[in-house]
């Protein structure tokens, strides 16, 4: 088989790699820039401390992007060097998502534990105004829940002795008054009987197994990006190609 015709195969099929890896560099910058926008308040939620994730991924999806752009340039240019360091990029990139995926797994009931002490402080310490508050609000209302465990979680808050249970706990808004949420036996009708840590870990443990199937399959599809990098650039070597 000719030299050039396997060259001009394997510089196609790593363009078109390349390409892909930049639109997953372009998802997670996007994933990223809209987590900080949208869901900052939010994330809070599941870390002691304010976390960074939104500024990891828009990192990570930046880098990406750039050697995305290299490795179609590299692949362009014929160049071996530039080749071998596109294959250690994705080689990095690999060990970087694998690290992550198996953490995460592993650590999946810290995770869990942490996000059970900061949202019950978040409960106790409700004032329906700061940041923690508002998150609670919105995860209650989206998630369809109250309280850590129940609707009696609150009872143990410095929001229910002036105010009751907060109104984002109510089933139907328009059938919840401030004097039913005050009074423990009639709230019991007006609230969502289940806890937001039980929805929260139940959706984690439910969908942990295609979280990491879906980390693993983009994490191995590096491999194939460093073998077509590392066979091209052993083959342009070899024959002494060069794009003119």
């Amino acid at each position: 088989m000719e030299t050039k015709p396997v060259i001009t195969c394997l510089k196609t099929l790593l363009i078109v790699y390349s390409f892909v890896f930049w639109i997953t560099g372009a998802i997670l910058l996007a994933v990223g820039i809209w987590g900080k926008v949208m869901l900052g308040p939010y994330i809070s939620l599941i870390a002691d401390n304010s976390t960074n994730s939104p500024y990891v991924l828009i990192g990570t999806g930046t880098v990406i992007i750039v050697f995305g752009l290299f490795g179609c340039f590299a692949t362009c240019r014929g160049s071996p060097w530039m080749l071998k360091l596109y294959a250690m990029f994705l080689s990095l990139v690999f060990l970087a998502e694998l690290v992550a995926g198996i953490s995460g797994f592993v650590f999946r009931h810290e995770i869990k534990g942490t996000f059970h002490r900061t949202y019950t402080d978040a409960v106790l310490n409700y004032n329906a105004e700061d940041e923690a508050s508002r998150a609670v609000d919105y995860l209650q209302h989206t998630l369809r829940c109250c309280g850590v465990y129940n609707y009696t979680s609150w009872f143990g808050s410095v929001y229910y002795p002036s105010n009751g249970i907060p109104a984002s706990c109510c089933i139907n808004s328009s059938d919840c008054n401030p004097e039913d949420l005050r009074n423990a036996t009639l709230a019991l009708n007006k609230v969502y009987h289940q806890g937001c840590y039980e929805r929260v870990t139940s959706f984690m443990e439910t969908n942990m197994a295609i979280i990491a199937g879906v980390t693993f399959g983009i994490a191995f599809s590096q491999l194939i990006g460093m073998l077509l990098a590392c066979c091209l650039s052993r083959i342009i070597t070899a024959n002494q190609y060069e794009m003119v």
